[in-house]
């Protein structure tokens, strides 16, 4: 049997589905490995307890803990540029264009966004608890979960005349206009801290991005909810990669559907050929007398190669025309007689 061959779609569906149930896989593994780590870390009270626990604790350090408290600036805070009075430890400027492009294939103008300006401004500040006591917060960029308030959203409408209206449907982009957004975490808010708890030489608590590679976590959201939220992420993320196996394994069983199917066709090919082969090789003697009595073709010769008896019944038409070689010869399943696709052949038997 001829190898059997995988076609170019199936081959990139099969690829491009396994590869992308490993990269989600890979990120559910990672998010997984997360929420365990959250379930197991201990909550820390911020109270004045907790330098002294932190000195007798071997290297002064806490690997993983969860800490809350109010957020209170070192020195001074940021203030915002668009709402009085509003003071903060992070701020976010961002302006964004929002457009619409023209997708070809869908026929259809879609939104799309893009980052023209963004700039983020931090000050040094601490998470206070009980008896005044507090940790210094440290790299709070670097950390997930991080939603802070939203002070200040206008959108800028786009103007524009008949000569840009031509432009874009030339062009395929409608501009919508620029929004415009400023975001901070206020001076007073309850975070949410995940991470590595440390005492430094002067006694000062500080809480940073752990050293052994583990998610650094900022939320203005409660313990609880946090841990939830990782939960339902790790569950998307495992969706997504059971979704994704799941498409490739369906490739893998229609190619070992398509195979046996061949393999059918492949059989049922040589047990006709075994089967013409038998009726030829009984009536090979009768027609090398008949050919030796008479010079002209009987009417019982292939019209193809006019020495072979016609020895197969090609079906739906019915046709008696060839011998089962001439019709392996054929370069396409059609009939010689009538031109009608041949959907399959039989053999004749002759009393």
């Amino acid at each position: 049997m001829e190898e059997f061959p995988v076609r170019t779609v199936e081959g990139l569906c099969l690829g491009t589905s396994l590869a992308i149930s490993g990269l989600f896989f890979y990120i559910y593994r990672k998010k997984r490995k997360s929420v365990d780590k959250l379930n197991e870390a201990p909550h820390i009270n911020l109270d004045g307890k907790l330098a002294d626990l932190l000195n007798v604790t071997p290297g002064k350090c806490l690997q993983y803990v969860v800490i809350e408290g109010a957020v209170q600036p070192v020195g001074e805070p940021l203030r915002s540029q668009y709402q009085e009075g509003s003071v903060g430890v992070v701020q976010k400027l961002m302006l964004r264009e929002h457009k619409l492009v023209w997708n070809s294939l869908a026929h259809t103008w879609m939104d799309s966004e893009r980052v023209l300006h963004q700039r983020v401004n931090t000050v040094p500040f601490s998470l206070v608890g009980s008896d005044q006591a507090n940790v210094r917060v440290l790299c709070p960029l670097e950390a997930s979960e991080l939603k802070m308030e939203i002070l200040h959203e206008k959108f800028h409408q786009a103007t524009y005349g008949f000569t840009d209206i031509v432009g874009q449907y030339l062009s395929g982009e409608k501009p919508k206009g620029q929004l415009e957004t400023e975001e901070m975490l206020k001076v007073g808010a309850t975070l949410t801290g995940v991470g590595e708890l440390i005492l430094d030489t002067d006694r000062v608590l500080k809480l940073r991005p752990p050293t052994d590679g583990s998610e650094y976590f900022l939320s203005t959201a409660d313990f609880e909810t946090l841990r939830l939220e990782q939960e339902d992420q790790a569950v998307v993320w495992r969706v997504l990669a059971s979704v994704f196996a799941l498409a490739g394994a369906a490739v893998v069983l229609w190619v070992g559907c398509r195979y046996y199917r061949s393999l059918r066709v492949c059989w049922e090919q040589e047990r006709l050929k075994r089967e013409f082969e038998r009726l030829g090789a009984r009536g090979s003697g009768a027609t090398q007398e008949r050919s030796r009595e008479q010079e002209t073709p009987l009417e019982n010769d292939c019209v193809i190669c006019l020495t072979q008896p016609r020895s197969c019944v090609l079906l739906d038409c019915g046709h008696v025309c060839c011998c089962y070689s001439c019709y392996q010869a054929l370069p396409q399943p059609i009939c010689p007689i009538c031109r009608q696709a041949i959907n399959r052949v039989v053999p004749l038997y002759q009393a």
